[in-house]
Protein backbone atom coordinates (compact mmCIF):
# COMPACT_ATOMS: atom_id res chain seq x y z
CA UNK A 1 0.00 0.00 0.00
CA UNK A 2 2.96 2.32 0.76
CA UNK A 3 3.97 1.66 -2.75
CA UNK A 4 1.25 2.73 -4.48
CA UNK A 5 0.48 6.32 -2.55
CA UNK A 6 4.12 6.77 -2.77
CA UNK A 7 3.79 6.33 -6.65
CA UNK A 8 1.06 8.03 -6.51
CA UNK A 9 2.75 10.98 -4.56
CA UNK A 10 5.36 10.45 -7.38
CA UNK A 11 3.39 11.39 -10.28
CA UNK A 12 1.66 14.32 -8.36
CA UNK A 13 5.08 15.49 -7.94
CA UNK A 14 6.74 15.02 -11.60
CA UNK A 15 3.46 16.52 -13.31
CA UNK A 16 3.87 19.75 -10.88
CA UNK A 17 7.42 20.06 -11.51
CA UNK A 18 6.74 20.15 -14.78
CA UNK A 19 4.18 22.82 -14.89
CA UNK A 20 6.35 25.14 -13.28
CA UNK A 21 9.47 24.30 -15.47
CA UNK A 22 7.22 25.20 -18.39
CA UNK A 23 6.20 28.39 -16.69
CA UNK A 24 9.67 29.18 -16.13
CA UNK A 25 11.16 28.49 -19.48
CA UNK A 26 7.75 30.45 -21.04
CA UNK A 27 8.90 33.35 -18.47
CA UNK A 28 12.39 33.14 -19.26
CA UNK A 29 11.45 33.47 -22.96
CA UNK A 30 9.23 36.12 -23.17
CA UNK A 31 9.93 38.82 -20.34
CA UNK A 32 7.55 40.96 -22.79
CA UNK A 33 4.36 38.86 -21.99
CA UNK A 34 4.80 38.71 -18.32
CA UNK A 35 5.49 42.58 -18.00
CA UNK A 36 2.35 42.96 -20.29
CA UNK A 37 0.13 40.47 -17.53
CA UNK A 38 2.02 42.76 -14.85
CA UNK A 39 1.15 45.92 -16.62
CA UNK A 40 -2.96 44.40 -17.13
CA UNK A 41 -2.99 43.81 -13.63
CA UNK A 42 -1.54 47.56 -12.36
CA UNK A 43 -3.97 48.95 -14.49
CA UNK A 44 -6.77 47.18 -13.47
CA UNK A 45 -6.09 47.87 -9.74
CA UNK A 46 -4.04 50.94 -9.71
CA UNK A 47 -7.11 53.39 -9.92
CA UNK A 48 -8.91 51.15 -7.19
CA UNK A 49 -5.92 51.79 -4.97
CA UNK A 50 -5.44 55.28 -5.65
CA UNK A 51 -8.88 55.86 -4.54
CA UNK A 52 -9.26 54.08 -1.67
CA UNK A 53 -5.82 55.33 -0.52
CA UNK A 54 -7.56 59.46 -0.75
CA UNK A 55 -10.63 58.09 1.14
CA UNK A 56 -8.35 56.79 3.81
CA UNK A 57 -6.18 60.30 3.92
CA UNK A 58 -9.81 62.01 3.68
CA UNK A 59 -11.22 59.59 6.91
CA UNK A 60 -7.79 60.18 8.73
CA UNK A 61 -8.34 63.83 8.24
CA UNK A 62 -11.92 63.56 9.56
CA UNK A 63 -10.93 61.47 12.31
CA UNK A 64 -7.91 63.22 13.70
CA UNK A 65 -10.54 66.30 13.35
CA UNK A 66 -12.70 64.75 15.62
CA UNK A 67 -9.89 63.01 18.02
CA UNK A 68 -8.75 66.96 18.68
CA UNK A 69 -12.62 67.92 19.35
CA UNK A 70 -13.09 65.01 21.55
CA UNK A 71 -10.06 66.37 23.48
CA UNK A 72 -11.07 70.05 23.62
CA UNK A 73 -14.05 68.98 24.66
CA UNK A 74 -12.93 66.73 27.81
CA UNK A 75 -10.93 69.57 29.17
CA UNK A 76 -13.36 71.72 28.63
CA UNK A 77 -15.16 69.26 31.14
CA UNK A 78 -12.59 69.06 33.69
CA UNK A 79 -12.53 72.69 33.51
CA UNK A 80 -15.99 72.86 33.83
CA UNK A 81 -16.02 70.65 37.06
CA UNK A 82 -13.07 73.37 38.60
CA UNK A 83 -14.86 76.03 37.83
CA UNK A 84 -18.02 75.37 40.07
CA UNK A 85 -16.70 78.20 42.56
CA UNK A 86 -16.07 81.07 40.45
CA UNK A 87 -19.20 80.25 38.85
CA UNK A 88 -20.90 80.49 41.91
CA UNK A 89 -19.28 83.94 42.76
CA UNK A 90 -20.51 85.55 39.65
CA UNK A 91 -23.90 84.48 40.62
CA UNK A 92 -23.54 85.78 43.63
CA UNK A 93 -22.26 89.10 42.00
CA UNK A 94 -24.99 89.05 39.49
CA UNK A 95 -28.07 88.91 42.33
CA UNK A 96 -26.29 91.56 43.84
CA UNK A 97 -26.07 93.82 40.92
CA UNK A 98 -29.65 92.76 40.31
CA UNK A 99 -30.45 94.33 43.90
CA UNK A 100 -28.77 97.37 42.76
CA UNK A 101 -29.97 98.01 39.88
CA UNK A 102 -33.87 97.57 41.71
CA UNK A 103 -32.57 100.03 44.39
CA UNK A 104 -31.12 102.61 41.77
CA UNK A 105 -34.71 102.48 40.09
CA UNK A 106 -36.59 102.46 43.31
CA UNK A 107 -34.80 105.95 44.52
CA UNK A 108 -34.43 107.15 40.72
CA UNK A 109 -38.35 106.81 40.77
CA UNK A 110 -38.92 109.01 43.93
CA UNK A 111 -36.24 111.54 42.73
CA UNK A 112 -38.16 111.94 39.58
CA UNK A 113 -41.61 111.77 41.74
CA UNK A 114 -40.35 114.72 43.91
CA UNK A 115 -38.66 116.47 40.99
CA UNK A 116 -42.14 116.32 39.19
CA UNK A 117 -43.89 117.46 42.35
CA UNK A 118 -41.57 119.88 42.62
CA UNK A 119 -41.95 121.05 38.88
CA UNK A 120 -45.86 121.06 39.11
CA UNK A 121 -47.87 124.21 37.49
CA UNK A 122 -48.50 125.04 41.24
CA UNK A 123 -45.36 125.34 42.31
CA UNK A 124 -43.83 127.18 39.45
CA UNK A 125 -46.52 129.55 39.37
CA UNK A 126 -46.18 129.92 43.31
CA UNK A 127 -42.59 130.62 42.53
CA UNK A 128 -43.63 133.71 40.67
CA UNK A 129 -46.04 134.55 43.02
CA UNK A 130 -45.02 136.98 46.31
CA UNK A 131 -47.27 136.88 48.93
CA UNK A 132 -46.34 138.32 52.68
CA UNK A 133 -47.74 135.33 54.83
CA UNK A 134 -47.60 135.88 58.52
CA UNK A 135 -46.05 133.62 60.98
CA UNK A 136 -49.11 131.04 61.64
CA UNK A 137 -47.80 130.12 64.91
CA UNK A 138 -48.59 133.13 67.06
CA UNK A 139 -52.16 133.48 65.18
CA UNK A 140 -52.22 129.85 66.31
CA UNK A 141 -51.34 130.23 69.97
CA UNK A 142 -53.99 133.45 70.18
CA UNK A 143 -56.69 131.78 68.94
CA UNK A 144 -56.34 128.67 71.52
CA UNK A 145 -55.34 131.19 74.05
CA UNK A 146 -59.31 132.82 73.46
CA UNK A 147 -60.46 129.25 73.21
CA UNK A 148 -59.43 128.53 76.63
CA UNK A 149 -60.49 131.52 78.11
CA UNK A 150 -63.58 131.03 76.52
CA UNK A 151 -64.22 127.30 77.42
CA UNK A 152 -62.79 128.77 81.50
CA UNK A 153 -65.78 130.89 81.53
CA UNK A 154 -68.66 128.72 80.25
CA UNK A 155 -67.52 126.09 82.60
CA UNK A 156 -66.81 128.15 85.94
CA UNK A 157 -70.19 129.32 85.27
CA UNK A 158 -71.15 125.77 85.57
CA UNK A 159 -68.63 124.79 88.15
CA UNK A 160 -65.97 122.69 86.24
CA UNK A 161 -62.32 123.85 85.82
CA UNK A 162 -60.19 123.17 82.60
CA UNK A 163 -56.85 122.74 82.90
CA UNK A 164 -54.47 124.36 80.14
CA UNK A 165 -52.50 121.30 78.20
CA UNK A 166 -49.18 121.61 77.96
CA UNK A 167 -49.13 119.76 74.00
CA UNK A 168 -50.48 123.13 73.18
CA UNK A 169 -48.01 126.14 71.46
CA UNK A 170 -46.16 128.08 74.00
Amino acid sequence: MTTITDHNLNLKVKKTVEKISENMHIIANEPSLAFYRIQEHVRKVLPLVVDRRSEVEVLQQELQGKCYDLEYAVTAMKSIETAEEPIKNIHELLKNAIFLKQQLKYEEAKRSKKESSQNSVYKRLSAHITLDIPDLTNAVRETTNRVENMMIRTNSSGGAELQRSHTTLH
